[in-house]
């Protein structure tokens, strides 16, 4: 009889773990899905039903995983872009530290690999934060979390002076996204990578630089 109990509550057991990891395979599926539809069609176009055609399921399964479809837009950002887009700006923290303009000009060559690896999803996470005010949120507390993380950075800065800081990051950002978006994107500005590097150099280098302390 305890056998019994016990080989009914380790068969349990299995089913509970093959219908946990079928459904973090579903899952799984859904946000490959969604990444790529995104990535071609943009947001908007997209519906609930593509995502689920795609995968091969029903609507009514998408929304076991997610509420609707820009919390899948959500978990790709939180999931994938945004930690990796965090990397890169505590690499720049780093990269501050060690003054040097060299440093600084390689750290702008890796900044635009990270973009050549998502140029696919801004167009799409541009169109979900004008048209997402629960995604613009997001969005916005995102972009708020790459000069935070800049521990070392800010802490160069005056107290009286750190909001400014922050701007002159989420302005670099914003310069980045949109030349590369017209740069490698769009091909509307004709320029070298390296050219392009050096030119950021100059502008961006000596902006990021605290002043001296009096």
């Amino acid at each position: 009889m305890v056998d019994a109990v016990g080989n009914a509550t380790s068969a349990g057991s299995r089913r509970g773990t093959l219908r946990a990891e079928q459904k973090r395979a579903t899952r799984a599926r859904l946000l490959e899905s969604a990444w790529g539809l995104f990535a071609v069609k943009g947001y908007a176009a997209v519906t609930v039903d593509d995502i689920a055609a795609e995968v091969g399921c029903s609507r009514a399964t998408f929304y076991l995983h997610f509420p609707g479809k820009v919390d899948i837009l959500m978990a790709l950002a939180q999931e994938g872009m945004a930690p990796s887009a965090l990397s890169v700006y505590q690499d720049l923290d780093r990269v501050l530290d060690t003054g040097s303009r060299t440093e600084f000009t390689d750290w702008l060559t890796r900044a635009f690999e990270w973009f050549q690896l998502y140029k696919e999803m801004l167009p799409a996470w541009d169109e979900a934060t004008a048209l997402e005010p629960d995604f613009r949120a997001i969005a916005r507390d995102g972009i708020l979390a790459l000069p935070n993380s800049m521990t070392s950075y800010l802490a160069r800065w005056p107290e009286d002076q750190r909001d400014g800081a922050r701007l002159r990051v989420e302005l670099l950002m914003t310069q980045l996204e949109r030349f590369f978006t017209r740069w490698a994107t769009l091909g509307t500005i004709d320029v070298s990578a390296e050219a392009a590097t050096e030119v950021l150099t100059d502008i961006w280098f000596p902006a990021l630089t605290a002043p001296a302390a009096s």
